[in-house]
């Protein structure tokens, strides 16, 4: 019998659709030396019939995810810093025009974003429970409240700041399981013609590129405009306007309005007709998908015990949260990965969640350039690769697993 659960969003009936196994939380890097117990849980994902929203069949505790120590900065790309520096421009310009706009940010993480909002005069604040990237952002000079949010939180925002004319959320709306709390707390938190911005990885590309990697604990939901436009329906508010992204390999910044105060775009009408005809969530489209990832994780595997048995060096690019799915889903190990290399202190001299590949600086990936690179990320393959010059020259070659199995 095929698992079902409950629809975090309409109460339906979840049908599972891919099994990835154990996994362990993405970010929870290990010490070399640490003997305790590793957390798994079962990462499996479905689909609801009913509102169509794709999500997880079992959810992680959010203080497991984030918390002091979570090891993830934003500004750690130059074109993401780019990408929140243009989206604080636009919000500016577009909505805080008022005398006196204030806007919240859900999971600022180190303030990107919200630095641009402070410089510009502009009241703001970032919503934030993890410590550490907290931290950060004060030292930016943006206002942070170290706090998870939901209805309490926004009734108790509203109380002292008055409402927002935007919330705003970057790879952060899709972590929370409890949409119920966090849609009632912005609905009293927005003022009467104010918005809700968020920007998530979008099923459609996933479904379409076949990037498996974009399910891991953190991103509870994979929305679409369709399954968007429903569930902000049941809580009074309506989309209004979509924007297709490059970032973090697709995904689409969704507008969200009280229902009645904006009459949405032609940018809506547009995707939710090319949804329908596409049929993200028949079960025949979810199979197809899911047979697309199984046979691509075999090329993958088979490609690198290939590599591995010539005697070649193969490292893994990039420690992200995605790569944990890859690696753990795959059987990739260091047997096949020498070591997977990051710009990220926190995450160097561990090793990768599960798999328990060594981590280490980019240095290492220089000093004695390897044979082959598994791009891991992936998603910033055009800012890599236009850095990682030197390995092409010495003849080396990256191997990528979306949408195919192939080396560069």
């Amino acid at each position: 019998m095929v698992p079902t659960t409950t629809c975090r969003v309409c109460r339906g009936t979840v049908t599972e659709f891919m099994d990835f196994g154990r996994q362990p939380l993405s970010d929870a890097f290990r010490e070399p030396d640490d003997t305790g117990e590793e957390f798994f849980y079962r990462l499996a994902v479905g689909a609801c019939p009913d509102c169509q929203m794709v999500q997880l069949m079992e959810e992680v505790p959010r203080e497991r995810m984030f918390h002091e120590g979570y090891p993830y900065y934003s500004s750690g790309s130059t074109v993401m810093r780019a990408h929140f520096e243009a989206t604080a421009e636009k919000l500016l310009a577009e909505h805080l025009t008022g005398p006196d706009p204030f806007v919240v940010e859900l999971g600022c993480n180190d303030g990107v974003m919200l630095e641009t909002v402070s410089r510009a005069g502009v009241r703001h604040l970032g919503m934030e429970p993890s410590g550490a990237v907290s931290e950060v952002a004060r030292s930016k000079g943006v206002r942070v409240r170290n706090a998870f949010f939901e209805k309490e939180t926004a009734l108790r925002v509203r109380e002292e700041d008055g409402p927002a004319d935007v919330v705003y959320a970057a790879n952060t709306f899709c972590h929370i399981p409890y949409v119920d709390s966090v849609l009632e707390g912005i609905g009293e938190l927005l003022a009467p013609d104010g918005v809700f911005v968020f920007e998530d990885p979008y099923f459609g590309d996933v479904s379409a590129k076949a990037s498996f990697d974009q399910f891991y604990d953190e991103h509870f939901f994979l929305f679409t405009a369709t399954s968007v436009r429903n569930m902000a329906r049941r809580f009074g508010l309506d989309l209004v306007d979509v924007e297709r992204l490059p970032t973090h390999g697709g995904e689409l910044r969704y507008t969200l309005a009280k229902e009645g105060a904006r009459t949405p775009s032609q940018a809506v009408s547009a995707i939710l007709a090319e949804e329908e005809e596409r049929d993200l969530t028949s079960p025949e489209a979810l199979r197809s998908f899911g047979d697309r990832v199984r046979g691509n994780c075999e090329s993958l595997t088979k490609e690198l015990r290939s590599l591995r048995d010539q005697g070649k060096r193969v490292v893994g690019y990039g420690a992200t949260a995605k790569s944990a799915t890859v690696l753990n889903f795959c059987g990739i190990d260091a047997e096949l990965l020498e070591f997977v290399c990051d710009t990220t202190p926190a995450k160097q001299g561990r090793l990768t969640p599960g798999s328990g590949v060594r981590v280490l600086g980019h240095e290492a990936f220089t000093a004695s350039y390897p044979d082959y690179a598994l791009l891991l990320a992936w998603n910033h393959a055009e800012e890599i690769m236009a850095k990682e010059v030197g390995f092409r020259e010495a003849g080396g070659r990256w191997i990528q697993y979306v949408p195919d199995v192939r080396i560069e």
